[in-house]
């Protein structure tokens, strides 16, 4: 049996750790390793030595970080299959999908190679007689991430690559439900020139998050995961005086737009509903059907949905591969039997899928249902699984005012060949990021991600520019160098410009 261990000051460990939790494979449901949960000494000495290799790390030129980045994201290009790979054995997700992945996290890797420009400050010169004024941003220190399952690779690279650039050290909390490729990316750092320490993973559960939350020597917080978590990371670490980015659930609309082509938005709404099964804060799990496109829309969602190949992720060929464990396979489950209770129609019935020598996996097919209400509990929670709703709307402001009463709002969409409704849609929600004839807007790493009301705890966005100076602090600067015949004399008053 394998054992995956910690990565602590630029080598694998197993600490203190002595409780393990199984790694399972969700194509065959076989235990396929045993990942070490860290213990609070564990963590404390991952924050030592992100502490020690901050004292050097933190005053390294910026062009040796960025360089570091640079040769960080070529690794990533040579390791894509490997990891990959890893991400589909451990997660269930599809090859291609966990490319996909790495390709948009290496984004952010590129985005970190430009740290000289993100960092630029601004300087006036002869503000007042004899007086200059400047500001810069340094580092804050040693900084956390704690990630979620269904981005192994991709999420983790939203924070530490931005973090490290900016010359803090960092210490990630991974998933232990799919832990590998956080190891290997240590790897990769380290085969990049990173010293030893400035990039450390622990393993683990609450014990390991909470030590991270209460940590004196931690100075930020990043964290994605499901809302009431989000909720509770925030309000701990914010109350140990730790600056905290909390990002929560989703509950992401599509709304559809009679004039739209339907067959085009119906492909659309099936692979952002079903890719990675549904297990994507960003997925497309409401479709709000507006007026007369209801109709139409349906039978094309349910042709879709019955058409999408379902089977082991390293099956060349398949489209979606199973949910993360059992407990998720018959959570998607629950969700589609109590919308059928309570009065949804089930167009597409995916839980009696079975996959030829897979028995044991944890797979679970598309469903649709149509005709959901808003107080169905198959709406108002976040299901993250293969499952999408139709909600149906009598016009454009009734649909709007759908997605505005929503407590989530994390991204949405709208599908329409008009550009006023589209220019008004995108304007009224209340959603942080929104597609056009887009269904699942991911900004580039140049902006920054980040959802509305609950899908967001904390007032700053996750990497690009928000994420520089979620990671960095500024200074002010104003000086002055008198003459030597000092006529410039001290006043009492209150300083002025002049």
């Amino acid at each position: 049996m394998e054992y995956i261990q910690h990565w602590i000051d630029g080598a694998a460990t197993t600490g203190v750790s002595t409780r393990t939790q199984p790694v399972w494979d969700p194509a065959s449901g076989a235990e396929q390793a045993k990942v070490l949960m860290a213990e609070t000494a564990d963590v404390d000495a991952a924050v030592a030595a992100a502490a020690k290799a901050f004292e050097t790390w933190g005053e390294s030129s910026l062009t040796k970080r960025a360089r570091v980045m640079f040769r960080l994201r070529e690794l990533l290009v040579e390791h894509e299959d490997e990891l990959a790979r890893t991400i589909a054995s451990e997660h269930g997700k599809v090859v291609d999908d966990a490319r996909g992945e790495i390709v948009r996290g290496r984004e952010v890797v590129e985005y970190a190679c430009g740290i000289v420009s993100a960092l630029k400050g601004g300087y006036s010169d002869q503000i007042s007689t004899g007086v200059d004024a400047f500001d810069f941003r340094q580092p804050l220190g040693v900084v956390a991430g704690i990630t979620p399952f269904n981005f192994p690779i991709m999420v983790p690279l939203w924070m530490h690559p931005i973090a490290i650039a900016c010359g803090n050290t960092f210490v990630l909390k991974p998933s232990e439900r799919d832990p590998s490729a956080s190891d290997l990316v240590a790897e990769l750092y380290k085969e990049a020139g990173l010293p030893d320490g400035v990039f450390n993973v622990v393993h683990g559960d609450k014990t390991a998050v909470d030590a991270v939350l209460d940590h004196p020597g931690v100075s930020a917080v990043s964290f994605v995961g499901s809302t009431p978590i989000a909720k509770y990371v925030h309000e701990r670490a914010t109350a140990s005086g730790k600056r905290v980015q909390a990002l929560g659930g989703a509950k992401n609309h599509a709304v559809v737009l009679p004039d739209a082509d339907l067959d085009d938005a119906a492909s659309h709404l099936t692979a952002a509903a079903f890719g990675s099964a549904g297990q994507r804060c960003m997925a497309i799990s409401v479709a709000v059907a507006v007026g007369e496109a209801a109709d139409a829309l349906v039978p094309v969602l349910a042709d879709q949905a019955r058409a999408v190949k379902v089977g082991p992720g390293h099956d060349a060929g398949n489209d979606m591969g199973p949910v993360i464990t059992a407990e998720a396979r018959e959570r998607v489950a629950s969700y589609v039997a109590s919308g059928t209770e309570q009065g949804a129609v089930a167009v597409v019935d995916g839980r009696g899928l079975k996959v030829d020598g897979h028995e044991d996996g944890f797979f679970i097919g598309p469903s649709v249902l149509d005709k959901v209400t808003t107080d169905m509990d198959v709406y108002t929670t976040e299901v993250f699984g293969p499952l999408l709703v139709v909600v149906r709307a009598a016009d454009l402001d009734e649909a709007i005012d759908i997605v505005n009463a929503n407590p989530y709002g994390n991204g949405t969409a709208v599908f329409t060949g008009d550009g006023e409704a589209a220019r008004r849609f995108q304007r009224r929600v209340s959603v942080g990021m929104i597609g056009v004839n887009v269904p699942i807007p991911v900004p580039m790493a140049h902006y920054s991600f980040g959802g509305w009301k609950d899908s967001l705890f904390g007032d700053t966005h996750i990497h690009g520019p928000e994420g520089v100076r979620f990671y960095t602090r500024a200074k002010a600067v104003t000086s002055r160098w008198p003459r030597v015949d000092r006529s410039v004399q001290a006043a009492f008053n209150f300083p002025t410009h002049g």
